[in-house]
């Protein structure tokens, strides 16, 4: 294990070599998806270090669990996770782009999540790899939408986290393809805090959008029961 990784309670993340650390989107996003319709296919869109991944191999039986990563850094590291993890026949990381994936995938995937770039500011920092993790214009939410569209199959889940500015536009080019969302959670910092992340669950099938709310601390390194119910099976502290 490399001395920067993050232990959860069944497996490790080294992410040293990724742009973007492990963290609370990744770790809200693995344990809040939806795996009760047994999917037997996952699909992990800009896997990063693969935690989602790996999160989702803990909570499933899932059969095939594939990660798509286009920085070879990354990619590199999120095989290296893979293989030492207790799942490590069940996961599979492609190197490849969304549109070099989508093109050549025939297979389609019961479930689907990514925690995809969300920055839409238009200057870069001057580390190209967290440029492609971080900023929406490396995979545009359109083309995030228009590929889960054509990988998902016909009872599948599509699940992502992106900002609460982010939700009225990401719920319209969804809905656009035939994605149609009916589950959102809203996340806020502190139980007075503003929402900073939207949680959002989409299938083809059009129904009404349940919608609800979580806060992760009421106070500072003080988590609100919700967070830790939620994230229990993960973290050590929990």
């Amino acid at each position: 294990m490399a001395l920067d990784a993050f232990q959860f309670k069944q497996f490790s993340v080294d992410h040293d070599k990724c742009a973007m650390k492990v963290g609370t989107d990744a770790v809200l996003l693995g344990s809040w998806a939806y795996v009760d319709h047994r999917p037997k296919s996952i699909l992990d869109i800009g896997a990063g270090s693969g935690i989602l991944a790996l999160m989702l191999a803990q909570r499933s039986s899932a059969e095939l669990i594939d990660a798509l990563e286009i920085d070879a850094s990354a990619y590199e590291q999120c095989v290296t996770n893979f293989e030492q993890s207790p799942w490590r026949d069940r996961l599979f990381c492609y190197h490849a782009s969304l549109e070099e994936f989508t093109e050549e995938i025939e297979d389609k995937y019961d479930l689907i999540v990514s925690n995809p770039p969300f920055y839409t500011n238009p200057f870069d920092t001057q580390n190209d790899a967290r440029n492609r993790a971080r900023f929406e214009h490396a995979m545009p939410f359109r083309h995030l939408i228009e590929s889960v569209s054509k990988l998902l199959s016909d009872g599948g889940q599509f699940c992502v986290i992106v900002p609460y500015s982010a939700e009225k536009t990401f719920y319209t080019l969804a809905k656009e393809q035939g994605l149609f969302c009916h589950n959102i959670l809203h996340v806020r910092g502190e139980k007075q805090g503003k929402i900073k992340r939207c949680l959002m669950a989409f299938s083809f099938e059009n129904r009404q959008t349940d919608r609800q709310e979580m806060y992760l601390e009421d106070g500072r390194h003080s988590y609100s029961e919700a967070y830790k119910n939620m994230t229990k099976e993960f973290y050590l502290k929990f």
